[in-house]
């Protein structure tokens, strides 16, 4: 990499940071690779607030981890109760924009109140620790009321995007036997309702739901909602009479805190399983390792709730560390192009943490924006989601940080809990498009099929060989899917499903998934999932779903579909497949491409050779080994109908 591609920790930023030299990162992480026990269990103890503590650290029966055995602890207290002891509990824990503009600043101590009546709520309703909920909210401070709330009295969450459909909601309320669901009437998103009350009454109902008693709902954009007698519940109603003392349950350290559904290969949705200490600990490190946060920083993360990244850097991690953090509603370009930038100048934004694909979008809409706006309060910028071309990392830099701000470029996944690649901006000289180094205590490698290392500058598997206290525990009631998805490969060793390369430096390179998820605007979607939803159309005989490149959203939809007989109208069944797909699983899936073919190519064994249709929508051409086609022909037809089109 040309040395003008790397950007040194800017020397006033590092002289205040937390880790503000390379010598110290490598302090750390020879720490913790040493004396991984001592190394963790002296952070636990500092950093987190105790009932009991624990008798040991770590067991390891692999795959199956245990940390801060015997400790008794909760999530909610660490996030609120801890803070009030001290000038915190005056300071702001939540900044709110709502989409129509509303604001409100909500304090720890009144996010203590919110929460103890909540859970007082929840208690009064007869829930309690091993109960589980379903949270399908807007982006309200409800929404991480209702998350604190059940982490108080050890209800395990599954927070469900507000993206998702009717149906991809019911399919997690059976997979988790969940007993509650806490929603809204709507919510509001480029001025427009989204009706999430419809949504939960269209997923209730019958047999595989039957386990819900009730449902919680805040009401958020005040249109008419049908209710439920003695099912449904208005959220105000009962915070009427709910005590505001309802202390938080003392939890084992490996009690599950939440439960986050993910794409998988399968097409079964993989219920990621995260529990409470070790959890709670990478992600408040992370925050002061790679955020670099300080007391009187304003901190904005952008994910939803419903995504890994909102649970971590949004709401748990930041209030964790008792930060102020920013919560905002709606669309970025909603009702102009610069509404992300008038709220980091209102709100005086010093960090700031987002999506490559948003701003490639931000890219595209012109400099004039964000150029219009006083964003000097920014001392750091991030990127999460998916790797960030060295192209839009250098316009974020310039246009957005102004040359000033480092970026940290962070590497992690739903089944990590926490960020495991990133630099530590104060100490990690930077290069556009490279997550840089681990974090202590995180030993990654990019190794071959046989998990030996394979060099520096040539691409190979990422794999992280050995546990660390944010790992998912196991995959929702099947361990056995759980050891086949991550540890069967290399056994001992997790096998992220990324592949990834090492630089002279030592610095990962990520390249993109090894299995059949795409990554859409840095949501993780499984083919599987999309083919599965197509073929429950009733013209549908067959279908294969690939990503193709797409230069806002990273990866775009690509569906080769061939139907069964009958008259169909190709363009108007192309419109309502796209439709049919956003109501199966939700909008962020809908296709961006359909292609129809009386075939797909498929191996003699009867397999869809996916890599094919991949090389056709990629570069147009077939290059690879063909084989085991059974029809060479479909290729060339395929082929041939990407050159008719141009």
């Amino acid at each position: 990499m040309p040395i003008e591609n790397v950007y040194a920790p800017p020397a006033e930023f590092a002289s205040r940071a937390h880790v503000g030299s390379l010598d110290a990162y490598r302090a750390l992480c020879a720490h913790a690779e040493a004396k991984p026990e001592e190394f963790w269990g002296q952070l636990a103890e500092q950093e987190l607030d105790w009932f009991e503590k624990w008798s040991h650290v770590f067991e390891w029966a692999p795959p199956f981890a245990k940390w801060f055995v015997g400790g008794k602890i909760n999530a909610s207290y660490n996030c609120v109760d801890r803070h009030l002891n001290g000038p915190r509990k005056n300071k702001a824990a939540i900044i709110f924009e709502g989409e129509p503009g509303d604001q409100r600043i909500i304090t720890y101590q009144e996010l203590h109140r919110l929460v103890s009546r909540f859970a007082s709520v929840l208690n009064q309703r007869g829930y309690q620790p091993g109960d589980r909920a379903i949270i399908y909210m807007p982006m309200i401070p409800e929404a991480v009321v209702a998350m604190l709330g059940c982490a108080r009295l050890g209800i395990t969450h599954s927070v469900v995007f507000g993206g998702f459909s009717a149906e991809a909601l019911k399919a997690r309320i059976e997979d988790l036997g969940a007993q509650i669901v806490i929603t809204a009437d709507g919510g509001w998103r480029r001025g427009k309702e989204v009706r999430l009350k419809d949504a939960v009454d269209a997923a209730l109902g019958g047999p595989e739901t039957a386990t819900i008693r009730d449902v919680i709902v805040a009401q958020r954009t005040g249109s008419p909602t049908s209710m439920t007698a003695g099912r449904d519940h208005w959220w105000h109603d009962l915070d009427q009479t709910a005590s505001e003392d309802c202390p938080a349950e003392p939890l084992d350290s490996e009690h599950p805190l939440f439960v986050l559904y993910t794409s998988g290969t399968t097409g079964k949705p993989k219920g990621i399983m995260h529990s409470t200490a070790g959890y709670l600990l990478h992600t408040r490190m992370t925050m002061k390792w790679v955020f670099d946060l300080k007391e009187e920083d304003t901190y904005w993360c952008t994910a939803d709730i419903g995504w890994v990244t909102g649970h971590s850097y949004l709401v748990y991690g930041p209030l964790a560390a008792g930060a102020t953090t920013v919560i905002y509603e709606g669309a970025p370009d909603f009702p102009a192009y610069d509404r992300w930038w008038r709220i980091i100048e209102k709100y005086r934004v010093n960090t700031f943490y987002t999506s490559p694909t948003a701003i490639r979008a931000l890219i595209k809409q012109g400099d004039q924006w964000p150029n219009a706006h006083d964003l000097s309060s920014l001392r750091l910028l991030g990127s999460v989601g998916e790797p960030i071309n060295p192209a839009a990392w250098e316009w974020y830099h310039r246009v957005i940080g102004k040359g000033r701000c480092p970026i940290v470029d962070t590497w992690w996944q739903t089944e990590t809990g926490g960020i495991l690649i990133a630099p530590m901006p104060g100490a990690v000289p930077l290069k556009p498009g490279s997550g840089t180094l681990p974090m202590p205590g995180i030993l990654a490698e990019v190794v071959d099929m046989q998990g030996n290392p394979v060099g520096a500058n040539k691409e190979g598997f990422l794999v992280i060989k050995r546990p660390w206290p944010s790992m998912l525990r196991t995959l929702w009631g099947d361990p056995e899917r759980y050891k086949e998805a991550y540890w069967s490969r290399l056994p001992g060793i997790y096998f992220t499903g990324d592949a990834a390369r090492r630089d002279d430096d030592g610095y990962f390179w990520v390249l993109g998934r090894v299995d059949d998820v795409m990554n859409v605007s840095g949501h993780r979607l499984s083919t599987m999932e999309v083919e599965s939803a197509l073929v429950r159309h009733p013209a549908v005989a067959e279908a294969a779903v690939v990503g193709k490149p797409h230069e806002i959203t990273g990866q775009a939809v690509c569906c080769f579909v061939s139907l069964k007989a009958g008259d169909w109208s190709h363009d108007d069944l192309g419109k309502e497949l796209r439709q049919w797909v956003a109501k199966e699983i939700g909008a962020f899936a809908r296709p961006e491409e359909i292609r129809f073919s009386d075939a797909l190519p498929k191996t003699r064994s009867g397999k869809i050779m996916r890599r094919l249709l991949r090389e056709i929508v990629t570069s147009h051409t077939v290059s690879g080994d063909v084989t085991t086609l059974e029809d060479l022909s479909v290729v060339t037809r395929l082929s041939a109908q990407h050159d008719d089109e141009q």
